[in-house]
């Protein structure tokens, strides 16, 4: 009897625990396109948004240092529009920042611990495309 309550209360835990990251927001593929020393962001994001009160609010660009260089504000939540995706133009990455990140952030749980790492100097990466330009 003693093992049996404690494989339920190890069972239950495990059950509770997956249900706290659950429903995070999922960043799922992120399209950039470079202009000039300016960067547009195409970022599609996936979540389970349950009206106002729980629903993916925003996402960002973040320096290998974790300082923000942009953010995307999401005013509403999209319960019939999944994944969907937002742009976010204009924005300047420094000169000589290779690395950067995409961080997405939904009411409830927080900024994701799932996030986008890109290589600027590489064109296709894990969840990222860089489409350049060609002359």
């Amino acid at each position: 009897m003693k093992r049996l309550n404690k494989m339920s209360i190890i069972l239950f835990l495990s059950v509770l625990s997956g249900t706290a990251f659950a429903n995070t927001v999922e960043i799922v593929k992120v399209m950039l396109e470079p202009a000039a020393h300016r960067w547009t962001f195409h970022v599609t994001l996936k979540h389970d948004d349950k009206g106002w009160d729980h629903y993916a609010d925003g996402w960002r660009i973040v320096d290998s240092k974790g300082n923000e260089l942009g953010f995307r504000k999401l005013w509403h939540p999209h319960e019939k529009e999944q994944p969907f995706t937002r742009t976010l133009a204009n924005v300047l990455v420094p000169k000589g920042e290779n690395i950067i990140f995409i961080e997405a952030h939904d009411k409830v749980h927080g900024w994701s611990k799932q996030r986008v790492r890109i290589d600027l100097k590489v064109d296709k990466g894990a969840r990222y495309q860089i489409r350049r330009k060609t002359n």
